[in-house]
C-alpha cells in the first residue's frame, strides 16, 4: 500500500457538488492499493501514518502527533499512487490492484483508523471527486508498505 499523507489546517473533498468530507487541523491521507496487498499492510500503514509526530511544539520542532494537536483525518482512495510513468506519455495502471481487492483495503484502512481512536471522514471509493486542501507547512510524505515492512518490491 502507498500513502499520499499531507500535514494541513483544512481539508475536503467533495463529490457531485457535494462535501461529503471535511477536517480542520490533521492528515489528509491519498492512499493507494498495490495488487498484493493484505489487511497486514494496512494496519502498518494505518498505525505508521496515525502515529506520526509531525506537528510542530513550541520550539518548532516536529514534535507533536495528531491526539497532542486535537487532529483528524480524511482519507481518498488514490489508484493512480500506483501510475507508473517508465514508457510513453500516458501513465500504466496495471500495478494497481482490482477494484474489488482496493475497495475492500479501502474500507478496512477506514475502520482501522476507528479503531485507532481517528475516525476518518473520507470519499468514496470509485467516485470522481475534488480534492481541497490548504496544506500546513508544507509537510508531506510519501509512506509504503514495501520499505515499512522490509520487503522486497513485487
Amino acid at each position: 500500500m502507498r500513502a499520499v499523507l499531507t500535514r494541513v489546517n483544512s481539508a475536503s473533498v467533495t463529490i457531485d457538488g457535494e462535501v461529503v468530507g471535511k477536517i480542520g487541523k490533521g492528515f489528509l491521507i491519498l492512499l493507494g492499493v498495490g495488487p498484493n496487498d493484505t489487511e497486514a499492510e494496512c494496519r502498518c500503514l494505518a498505525e505508521k501514518a496515525l502515529g506520526l509526530r509531525i506537528f510542530e511544539d513550541e520550539n518548532e520542532k516536529m514534535n507533536l502527533g495528531l491526539e497532542a494537536v486535537g487532529g483528524q483525518v480524511l482519507v481518498v482512495s488514490q489508484f493512480t499512487l500506483y501510475g507508473n510513468c517508465r514508457k510513453g506519455r500516458r501513465p500504466s495502471f496495471v500495478e494497481a490492484a482490482p477494484p474489488a481487492l482496493g475497495e475492500a483495503l479501502y474500507e478496512k484502512f477506514l475502520s482501522i483508523c476507528t479503531e485507532l481512536g481517528y475516525p476518518p471522514q473520507h470519499g468514496r471509493f470509485g467516485a470522481s471527486m475534488q480534492v481541497e486542501s490548504v496544506n500546513d507547512g508544507p509537510v508531506t510524505l510519501i509512506l509504503d508498505t514495501d520499505q515499512l515492512m522490509n520487503t522486497p518490491r513485487r
